[in-house]
């Protein structure tokens, strides 16, 4: 059995190790986009960059003997998991989607939900307020998005370097999960942060902004996820994949 991870986060090594470590007789590849440019170790083979769409996974999977393909990218990677649905409808190959569950709002949250970054960036002046100041942890590549808000002040936080257009007012800072409430609360204190946006992306490596944003009773602008593509299955744990994979025909 060959088994395809597509990567890029913290679910997707774990599953990595999993197999690895647990199951004589599977080969494991996981594949990186190649946004991040020193990745955390992985165990297993490693390939990295693009594939070129969806018929190029096609090809990759049929050249190189792939049996499995999971789909444990980041909830937002629209493109590639579309990719890998088509790819794996196209050949045949089981494609199982690892998604963590999104976060859920609780007593003492002031969210506000919206479907996308430009409607995210459409309702931050009235929730900031003139010269507001806004922490912006939703990732480098949307930052456009953002860019032409030159009344309020940003807070950037992101794990490789930003590229331009940026928000004129913009203090950018590197920085990887996991984080810690208190160091949150008190990150947020510090840049006297009046407004928190982020993506639903889930998980407890990233969920302590949200504590803090609590603690602080900021308002928080939450991007709700893209639906999955229609039809693929999905878990929410690396510890559910090796069960579904067992079930598959082939070798054990």
């Amino acid at each position: 059995m060959h088994v395809l991870i597509l990567g890029g986060t913290g679910d997707a090594r774990r599953l990595a190790e999993a197999l690895v470590g647990g199951w004589a007789g599977v080969r494991v590849t996981t594949s990186l986009a190649g946004r991040v440019a020193r990745p955390r170790a992985l165990a297993g083979e490693v390939r990295i960059g693009g594939f070129g769409g969806a018929d190029g996974l096609a090809r990759w999977i049929v050249e190189h003997g792939v049996t499995a393909v999971v789909d444990a990218t980041h909830p937002f990677a629209e493109a590639i998991s579309r990719s890998a649905a088509e790819a794996a409808a196209a050949t045949g190959v089981p494609l199982l989607a690892l998604r963590r569950p999104g976060w859920a709002a609780g007593p003492g949250d002031r969210w506000h939900p919206v479907a996308s970054l430009a409607e995210a960036a459409a309702v931050l002046p009235a929730l900031a307020g003139p010269g507001g100041r806004v922490f912006l942890t939703t990732g480098r590549q949307g930052l456009v998005a953002f860019a032409a808000l030159d009344g309020l002040w940003f807070l950037v936080r992101t794990v490789e370097p930003p590229g331009p257009p940026l928000p004129r007012r913009a203090h950018c800072f590197l920085d990887r999960g996991p984080y810690t409430a208190e160091a949150e609360t008190a990150l947020l204190r510090e840049h006297r942060v009046g407004v928190l946006v982020t993506k639903d992306s889930g998980g407890a490596a990233t969920a302590p902004k949200l504590a803090a944003a609590r603690e602080l009773a900021l308002p928080v602008v939450i991007v709700r996820r893209p639906p999955p593509p229609p039809g693929v299955p999905s878990v929410a744990e690396p510890a559910d994949v090796v069960p579904w994979l067992r079930r598959l025909p082939g070798p054990d």
